[in-house]
């Protein structure tokens, strides 16, 4: 039995080794100077000019009209990610609360229809979108990076079966003390479907961190560069797009680490 524990965490490190390896030397590199990079590559080997590199990059300004700054880049990522991760958590649980407990026509065929959306890809709606976003006057304002990528069923799936198997007796006990719909998805369905809130922001908020068509399409004006569009501007292999590229890797991986369990809490067990 030991032998086999020793074993599954050898896998374990090897694994993890093998994935977080090349990040680490990409971390690595941006600790040297810029001749350094151009001439060895990447190393392992830690440098001595962290504190100089990154605070030139998060303090420099960048773009064509010097407009933008990495820490305005990082900003700018998080408010699409944030905004983008709220958005779709809220209008996915009210779309699965009337779909679960109020008696609509046709709710099934609506509930199909949400479904249908996961078939087509994001990319394919950019055009018409794009379109609709530019009638509306929103091309280069964060509701016109957020809004149309809130569109979509996942959420709406999640909740929807998460809500289908809350007991009934709570609903029951909602109306014998006067609860009326809206006080019974705040008092109750809310707090209990905090976990798996907690998972799909999470999930959202990386996709929303990690656009890059879409932000390419609809902003133009370099103060609203992302962080993926400032790897696209430095360039993968210049000094300034490695540490973008470590910078951006960042927030995502600290979330993660921070909420591993209310993640996985509310992808598998419910909390019920």
């Amino acid at each position: 039995m030991r032998a086999r524990t020793i074993f599954d965490h050898a896998i374990l490190a090897g694994g993890t080794i093998f994935m977080c390896g090349p990040l680490l030397s990409l971390f690595l590199s941006t600790t040297h100077g810029p001749g350094a990079v151009r001439e060895r590559g990447l190393t392992l080997l830690p440098g001595d000019q962290f504190l100089t590199n990154y605070g030139a990059l998060l303090s420099s300004q960048s773009g064509f009209m010097g407009d933008i700054t990495a820490l305005g880049m990082l900003w700018n990522s998080f408010l699409l990610g944030a905004g983008f991760a709220v958005a779709k958590v809220t209008l996915s649980l009210l779309a699965a609360y009337a779909l679960a407990y109020f008696r609509i026509r046709f709710a099934g065929l609506i509930f199909w229809l949400l479904l249908l959306s996961l078939m087509l890809p994001l990319e394919s709606r950019f055009l018409p979108t794009y379109g609709v976003i530019a009638d509306l006057g929103l091309v280069n304002t964060r509701a016109g990076l957020i809004l149309p990528l809130v569109a979509s069923g996942i959420g709406t799936f999640f909740f929807r079966q998460f809500l289908r198997n809350v007991p009934d007796a709570l609903l029951e006990s909602a109306r014998l003390d006067g609860a009326g719909p809206l006080r019974f998805l705040r008092d109750i369905l809310v707090p209990i479907s905090w976990p798996m809130a907690g998972a799909l922001f999470l999930v959202t908020f990386v996709n929303g961190w990690n656009q890059y068509l879409w932000p390419v399409m609809v902003t133009t004006d370099e103060a609203s560069y992302t962080v993926v569009r400032g790897l696209q501007f430095f360039g993968r292999s210049s000094l300034n797009g490695m540490m973008l590229a470590c910078l951006a890797v960042l927030p995502p991986l600290l979330l993660l680490v921070f909420f591993q369990r209310q993640f996985i809490r509310g992808l598998f067990d419910g909390s019920h």
